[in-house]
């Protein structure tokens, strides 16, 4: 039974996922305070961690800060609808994935089962453990990432995301099959999860070497450059 941190001060709206997510197999423990919410995220590790954004004590940006400091736990951030700056920065933050209140809980339990197959995938064949492309080095097992020897902290998201394309280095991947092998749904223009995901991923490989290895490329997709040879990506990469 996988363990669920709700941490929302909606008293009703907990009582009521406890429920909804009990009957399929979630524990639930329902915090309504963000500090008092960080503080049960820290003493011990949850399988995702359902996160408002609106909180009393510290606000839910506070706490994902603060989580992703010292966690690499999954976080799926509950936000008002309409507010498009809350899912930008939260997923600036590190959330792996957010939605907008209100909600249909299908919709919540889609969301859960897509992150949480994630890091939950099943061990692969020896053979195919280790993932090196140049000076990058993916375990698949350990679920860690080195970049020249030093380990690279990524979250669930990212570290899927540089799975998918250290598995085709150098071509670009389309972002309709990173959305749905990544996110676990199909890519929706106006949904800017993914940039920013690729965003933080490229800031965190940028910042070993100092050269920028994965590309957006304009209309098509993203693609983890090798070779120090990127002429093809620099005339139609767009920087975030």
């Amino acid at each position: 039974m996988d363990e669920i941190l709700l941490i929302d001060d909606d008293v009703e709206l907990c009582a009521m996922l406890t429920e909804y997510l009990g009957r399929y197999g979630f524990h639930v423990r329902a915090v309504h305070r963000g500090d008092t919410g960080l503080k049960a995220a820290l003493e011990k590790r949850y399988a995702l961690v359902l996160l408002d954004v609106m909180l009393p004590g510290l606000d839910g940006f506070e706490v994902l800060r603060r989580l992703r400091a010292e966690s690499p736990v999954s976080v799926l951030l509950l936000t008002a609808r309409g507010e498009d700056v809350d899912r930008i920065v939260g997923l600036e933050i590190g959330a792996d994935d957010y939605l907008s209140k209100p909600f249909n809980p299908r919709e919540l339990l889609a969301r859960m089962r897509a992150i949480l197959r994630r890091s939950h995938s099943a061990a692969p064949a020896p053979e195919q453990t280790v993932l090196r492309v140049e000076d990058l080095e993916l375990n698949r097992a350990a679920r860690t990432v080195l970049q020249d020897g030093k380990k690279i902290e990524l979250t669930d998201v990212e570290f899927a995301l540089l799975e998918a394309l250290m598995c085709a280095p150098g071509k670009v991947v389309a972002r309709e099959e990173i959305s749905e092998s990544v996110l676990g749904r199909k890519f929706h223009p106006f949904d800017r999860s993914l940039d920013m995901h690729v965003s933080r991923l490229r800031r965190k490989l940028s910042g070993q070497g100092g050269e920028e290895r994965v590309k957006t490329i304009r209309g098509m997709g993203y693609q983890l450059a090798v070779n120090q040879k990127w002429e093809t990506a620099k005339d139609v990469s767009l920087r975030d």
